[in-house]
């Protein structure tokens, strides 16, 4: 079987220091890969480069098949003013969908607004609009950003469902349970110029 995602040396660099570096990592199809270490240490970048959606100063990420990202705050944040609704239409239609083009909003209400959407809604908007392209690979970001412990379960559990078609998933959390997930990659965000990626499978 083709590995979905393949990380050889990658490493991105700020400033004086490594966010992290040396980077190697393999996902296959429907494997769940977190991203995990404190706020500050490099996550959401991390996150990014494996969705090939930031430059890397060293090394390479490979994906066979295409990409999307889910909910990334800042970078695809909701429109405030669009609904459920009309926010899948645009993404149909980007895609060059037909018009009316029935689409699984996963237990979302279509009438709710960007900004009336809780953290947990976001999150599964996200994944409601990076599905529509039928990518291999999914990226989100913050699996315990604003969500109590029944909403990180239940997008975990809707995150393995997604997983369990093919798709591999990419996701961060401050920390996570390893028996959830098949590959977890810790950020410590302390030691400048050094190693600071640890890959568990």
């Amino acid at each position: 079987m083709m590995p979905v995602l393949t990380a050889r040396g990658a490493g991105v660099r700020h400033r004086r220091r490594w966010l992290f570096q040396d980077l190697d990592v393999t996902a296959e199809p429907g494997d769940l890969v977190a991203v995990v270490g404190p706020p500050g240490s490099g996550r959401t970048t991390l996150l990014l480069a494996l969705a090939r959606r930031f430059r890397l100063s060293a090394g390479h990420v490979m994906i066979d098949g295409s990409p999307a990202l889910g909910y990334v705050p800042e970078v695809t944040a909701p429109e405030p003013v669009f609904t459920v609704a009309e926010h899948v239409r645009e993404r149909q239609a980007l895609l060059g969908r037909r018009k009316g083009e029935p689409a699984d909003l996963m237990g979302l209400d279509p009438e709710l607004t960007g900004r009336d959407l809780t953290p947990y809604e976001k999150q599964v908007l996200g994944l409601v609009l990076a599905r529509l392209s039928k990518p291999a690979l999914i990226a989100l970001d913050g699996l315990d950003n604003g969500l109590d412990a029944a909403e990180q379960t239940a997008l975990l559990k809707q995150l393995t469902e997604i997983a369990a078609t093919g798709t591999t998933v990419v996701l961060t959390a401050r920390d996570i349970d390893p028996e959830l997930v098949t590959t977890v990659i810790r950020l410590s965000g302390r030691e400048p110029g050094g190693r600071e990626t640890e890959e568990e499978r």
